[in-house]
This record gives structure tokens, C-alpha cells and sequence, in this order.
């Protein structure tokens, strides 16, 4: 078993697999890549972690659940700039300094923050700069680095700031047209009143409970209507610097002193531009079991932690893969597993697809962070493995892997376990049809422990991974949890010292099928 001072990749005196149904072909795979192995059969990892003790949780419940479930980083950067924004909004109006020209800025300003922090780049940007930190720094400085992934709160938050600046243009514009008050047309308003419709209804799908309720909507209201107020804001634009040029001058010359042009010119570019890379590549598709199905590709380079966006109809959806690397190919091929969630990933297993459309680059994901840190545990429940393995195979940081699924070999096939084993032969692999299921906070406790780990990565569905946070954040472990607008749940816990002093009820939970959100629906 591995001590905190050993690579999780190094060789070791005793490998425990806990996958019982194939024990030969377990200890084929590690004997292969750690050379003296022992194998102890019918002794799991997990033997007797249940009578471990749990660390105390710390303060009152109040200000526990204040702490860890309300106050997190997404919701305080959400709540930090839609603050801001709300701020300037009652001074202006407060002090009546507020009209139609600087709601105006404010609107497309707001609207530019929240499209351009989805944009490809930025988000690539934004993680090339905040994991640019070296492992020799402070683990504290890490830690708040790694908080990068919580940048869809200033995307919500932006939304609906827009919006509400949007409610006053339009009241403003309505009150001052109808009193003769500045020289906006009809034309204008009528414009102004569409937009400020169509941003309501994409507000209405985008609210949590709609989104997962009817996420098809949600996707098609954010893209179609999305689109089409983009379209309506550039008409806005034209008419209103129309209706507020001074006399003799172009209408062209009063576009391009508005600066609201170009940040709208700005949030056009940043919409079209993954388009323009939208083409139509060749897939090699391997059924691993009615389960799931596993697409190789090849048509661009990537890196650790990122996704790619796959679909037969580019007009109608997206869903996002983490990208598999493929090291013993000697080829620039990766892979994705598609579980069976849904319409789309039974049709692509039912009926294994031979061409996919791809729009847009390889998109970082929250396990870019892991080359941060100088030891980590991966926890993943079914195809949640997906985006680990990436940084299993590059080996940049020692990990270890606690995956808990159902029937793994039956449902995931040889071939990628086999690789997973190779790579890190200390996986453990928990077999929830087998042994039900785990108190997965005691088990992750017992490996950060054992593995001296700096940090835990978990990929999982939101209940359980809402659960885990709070068990690891009440007992004063920092835990980083990717936000629930999105599809599935990538958390970033980094830990201290762990002492045992209680016991705790399990925490039981339902593994399902998942695949990683396709970030920007535009």
C-alpha cells in the first residue's frame, strides 16, 4: 500500500485491488507495470474503514451550513457582482443622475462580461494563468488559484444584472417617449421592448429548476433567442445613436463614439468565433457494453482537464466529453466514453456513429489544477473516471483513484481499466453492485490520510457531490465544489491534517451515468 512519502506511480512492495470478479487479470495488469506485487485476495481496501472515527465538525449548524452551503465561492462572486452592479444602479437613480445613455453602457456592458467569460479562450486563458502557479508555492496560494472554476458565478450574475439594468433602460426609454423628453423613436422602443422579452424568457430557463427540468428549452432558448437579441441589440444600437446624433454628423461617426458598439462588437465575435471551427470529423466507435461506448478521435491537439463538444445536429445540441489521451497509440488520438444518460448518448451507443460534428477547441476543465499540487486523490463514481484519467496517464502529479461504480469491467471494458491499472496500479476500485454503497467522506478521509494527499478531485453526479463537500467542509476541510448550474459536479477539496475523533452516519448515494457540461451554449 502506499505511504504519503512514495509516487503513487513508483514501485511498491504491495498493490491491494478490490475488484474480485477478474483478480487474474488485476494482477496481470500491475505485475506489468510495478514488477513485485503482491496480491492478497479477498482483502479489499476499504476493510474496516467504516470503524475509523470522524473528524468533529466544527462551529453550530447555523453558521456551519452559512459557511459551506450558502457562502460559497460561486455564490460569492455572484453575490460580489450583482452587488456592484446594483450599487451603482440605486446611486444613479437615487441621485437622479441615470439616463438612457449610460443604463445603455451599463446593459451591453454587463451582457459583454457574461458571454466573453464563457468564450473558449478566455476560459483557457483564465486557466493558463491561474494553474501557472508552480507546486513550491504556498499551498495557500494554490488553493485560492484553484478557485478559478468558480467563474460561472460572474457569468449568472452579469445575466441577470443586464437584465435588470435592461428593465430600467426600457422604463426609462418609455417614460421619455412618451413625454417628449429626448428624441428616441418608436422604432427604438418597440426594439428596446423585444430585447428586454426575449432576455426574460432566457432568464426563465436558465433558473436552476427550469434548466434541469427542461434542458432542451434551456438550450434552445439560450442559443435561438440569445442569437436573435444579439441581432435586435446591434438594430438598438444603430437607432439609438441615430436618434441621439448631433446635427451634420454620419451615422456611421455616431456608431463608433457609442462605446457600447464595441463591446457589442466584442460579444458578436466571441459567438461566432467556435463556429468557425465547426466541421464534421471521422470517430471510431468501440461498444464497450450496452452501458456505454468509447469514440476515438484525432483531429486536434489537447491538454490535461479538457473537454470537447460533440453532437449529430450542431443547431439542435451539444454535450461535452472529457478527452482521454491515448499514450500507446503513437498517434495525436484521444478518446471519449459515452454512458447512457439520456436520448442522444442511447443513440450514439445503440448505434455506434461513424462521423461527428465538433465545434470549437478543447475546453480546461476544474482537473486542469491537478499539475498544482504535489499529490492528489481522484474520486470518480461510473463514466465521472473520464476526465481523471488524463492526468493519471500524464503523470505530472503523483494520484491515487478511489472509482466507485456498478459491474466496472462489464459496464467500461478491459481496455481502459487495464490502461487505469497500468498507470496507477494502487486504484481502488469500489464495486457498488458487489458491496453496496460506501460512506464515500470516511473512505476519501481514510486515502488523503494514507496517501499524504494535498488535494481531492471528485467527479460526480450533484447529490453526492453535495453531500461530500459538506461532509469534508464541516470538518474544517477546504473544499472547492464546481457550481450546480452545470451538469455535473467536478469538486476541489484541498485537506489538512486529518484526526479522527468521531463517528458520522454514512452518507448513501445512487451512482449514475454522466458527461461534462458543454460549457457555452451559444
Amino acid at each position: 500500500m502506499s505511504t504519503g512519502k512514495d509516487s503513487s506511480r513508483s514501485s511498491s512492495d504491495e498493490t491491494v485491488h478490490v475488484e474480485n470478479h477478474d483478480a487474474e487479470k488485476h494482477q496481470v495488469a500491475s505485475i506489468a507495470s510495478t514488477g513485485n506485487i503482491e496480491t492478497r485476495e479477498n482483502c479489499h481496501y476499504w476493510d474496516g474503514y467504516l470503524d475509523e472515527e470522524y473528524v468533529d465538525k466544527k462551529h453550530p449548524k447555523i453558521i456551519r451550513n452559512l459557511r459551506h452551503m450558502f457562502f460559497s465561492a460561486y455564490r460569492r462572486l455572484f453575490t460580489l457582482t450583482f452587488v456592484t452592479n446594483m450599487s451603482v444602479f440605486i446611486a444613479l437613480t437615487a441621485t437622479h443622475r441615470a439616463h438612457t445613455g449610460n443604463i445603455a453602457h451599463a446593459v451591453v456592458t454587463n451582457f459583454a462580461v457574461s458571454i466573453l467569460v464563457r468564450q473558449e479562450y478566455i476560459i483557457n486563458l483564465l486557466f493558463d494563468i491561474f494553474t501557472a502557479l508552480p507546486k513550491s508555492a504556498p499551498l495557500f496560494f494554490r488553493r485560492t488559484s484553484a478557485r478559478i472554476f468558480h467563474f460561472g458565478g460572474l457569468h449568472s450574475a452579469c445575466s441577470i444584472s443586464g437584465t435588470i439594468w435592461s428593465i430600467l433602460f426600457v422604463a426609462m426609454a418609455t417614460r421619455e417617449y412618451v413625454h417628449g423628453l429626448s428624441p428616441i423613436s418608436l422604432a427604438t422602443l418597440v426594439v428596446a421592448w423585444v430585447i428586454l422579452a426575449l432576455l426574460l424568457i432566457i432568464l426563465v430557463f436558465a433558473y436552476p429548476t427550469m434548466r434541469h427540468r427542461f434542458h432542451d428549452y434551456f438550450e434552445w432558448t439560450h442559443r435561438f433567442l440569445g442569437w436573435t437579441a444579439v441581432a435586435l441589440f446591434w438594430a438598438l444600437i444603430v437607432l439609438f445613436s441615430n436618434d441621439g446624433r448631433k446635427p451634420g454628423e454620419n451615422l456611421g461617426h455616431a456608431c463608433v463614439r457609442n462605446p457600447a458598439f464595441w463591446l457589442l462588437c466584442a460579444i458578436t465575435s466571441s459567438i461566432i468565433l467556435p463556429w468557425l471551427r465547426l466541421r464534421k470529423i471521422e470517430v471510431r466507435s468501440v461498444r464497450l457494453s450496452k452501458h456505454a461506448s468509447r469514440l476515438y478521435l484525432d483531429y486536434t491537439p489537447y491538454s490535461t482537464g479538457t473537454t470537447i463538444k460533440l453532437t449529430h445536429s450542431p443547431l439542435k445540441e451539444w454535450h461535452g466529453f472529457a478527452a482521454i489521451p491515448e499514450p500507446d497509440s503513437g498517434k495525436n488520438e484521444f478518446s471519449v466514453v459515452v454512458s447512457r444518460a439520456g436520448d442522444w448518448t442511447s443513440r450514439v451507443i445503440d448505434n455506434p456513429p461513424t462521423k461527428l460534428w465538433v465545434r470549437g477547441i478543447p475546453t480546461s476543465g476544474v482537473l486542469r489544477i491537478v499539475p498544482m499540487f504535489r499529490r492528489m486523490i481522484l474520486v470518480a463514481t461510473g463514466s465521472g473516471v473520464g476526465p481523471c484519467v488524463h492526468a493519471i496517464f500524464e503523470g505530472h502529479t503523483p494520484v491515487r483513484l478511489l472509482w466507485t461504480s456498478p459491474n466496472v469491467r462489464e459496464t467500461f471494458g478491459d481496455e481502459l481499466v487495464d490502461q487505469i491499472l497500468r498507470y496507477a496500479p494502487d486504484t481502488v476500485i469500489y464495486d457498488t453492485r458487489k458491496h453496496g454503497r460506501p460512506d464515500l467522506v470516511k473512505l476519501i478521509l481514510k486515502m488523503v490520510k494514507e496517501f499524504d494527499a494535498e488535494a481531492v478531485a471528485i467527479v460526480s453526479n450533484q447529490p453526492l457531490t453535495e453531500k461530500v463537500v459538506y461532509g469534508l467542509n464541516s470538518r474544517g476541510i477546504p473544499a472547492y465544489v464546481y457550481p450546480t448550474e452545470t451538469m455535473v459536479n467536478e469538486v476541489l477539496f484541498v485537506t489538512p491534517m486529518i484526526r479522527p475523533t468521531e463517528t458520522s452516519p454514512s452518507f448513501r448515494y445512487l451512482p449514475r451515468s454522466i458527461h461534462l457540461p458543454s460549457g457555452n451554449t451559444t
